[in-house]
């Protein structure tokens, strides 16, 4: 079942006021554009919020198609994510049916989820700090919207990027300058499978760090648009002032053993009915 993005009070940065905005009351407001946003990643939401445990996970879950799982009992690292914009404008990205119809390459078509997907978003990576050996996550697609207020600003705006949108139903996706976007840990694709059912090596026990990028630099392949370029060359999808401070490092601890209800610090919260995802 689609469910929107929670607001966890778990966080503490959600103003109380927020659970009655709705989108036509956002969309009543202007977009900032007068400057130039900034993205980061608020590495302490991460801190806050990742669970391993056991799940099963069902074939008809978009993120076991999208991500090659084998469907079953799977053991995971479950996580949240949080990418604020600090900037001094908006991330204004809009409509995504009008990008398709423009056919400027920003979105692709994620048929599973019978939607479009953001391109380079962000990139989440398990890393091994003794060896570097890298493993994937399962998220693959994405949807911008001011779903928090950022944990540094005491007095944001009202939130004006409220709807992802799907074929033929207009979206308005962005980040305000002052408010944040976060995946909680609960929602479709934000894990890692760490017991090879995804076709990758088992990750052993031990520490390791999840790597989280914002806005990455890629090489485009070809068809794909570089509608940014950084300093040393590489290609962004989004403008922004700053791509040095796009990287966050959490450091997670990978149990032998993670018991009934889990290790770290979300555990013993409820394991997700279905696949809530992004909305």
């Amino acid at each position: 079942m689609r469910t929107k993005k929670i607001v966890v009070a778990a966080l503490g940065v959600v103003a109380a006021a927020l659970a009655g905005l709705g989108a036509a009351q956002a969309l009543d407001k202007e977009p900032d554009l007068e400057g130039t946003p900034d993205l980061i990643v608020y590495e302490q939401a991460t801190a806050n919020q990742w669970v391993v445990r056991d799940e099963r996970l069902d074939a008809s879950f978009c993120s076991v198609e999208e991500g090659g799982i084998t469907p079953g009992l799977r053991r995971l690292v479950r996580f949240t994510v949080m990418t604020p914009n600090i900037g001094d404008a908006d991330i204004n990205v809009g409509d995504p049916n009008e990008h398709v119809a423009a056919n400027d390459g920003l979105f692709e078509f994620a048929s599973c989820h019978q939607h479009y997907h953001f391109r380079h978003y962000t990139t989440y990576e398990l890393v091994d700090p003794a060896t570097g050996y890298v493993w994937r996550a399962a998220k693959r697609g994405f949807c911008m919207l001011d779903t928090d207020p950022n944990h540094m600003n005491i007095s944001p705006k009202s939130p004006y990027y409220r709807s992802c949108g799907a074929i033929d139903v207009p979206g308005n996706q962005g980040i305000s300058a002052s408010w944040a976007d976060t995946y909680r840990f609960f929602l479709g694709g934000q894990y890692f499978v760490l017991d090879g059912g995804d076709g990758q090596p088992v990750v052993p026990p031990g520490d390791y760090v999840i790597r989280i990028t914002v806005d990455p630099p890629f090489h485009p392949t070809a068809g794909e648009p570089c509608p940014h370029v950084d300093a040393v060359g590489m290609c962004h999808m989004l403008p922004e002032s700053d791509y040095t401070n796009n990287v966050g490092v959490v450091p997670i601890t990978i149990p032998a053993h993670p018991g009934k209800s889990g290790v770290g610090p979300a555990a013993d919260d409820p394991q997700p009915k279905g696949e809530p995802i992004e909305e």
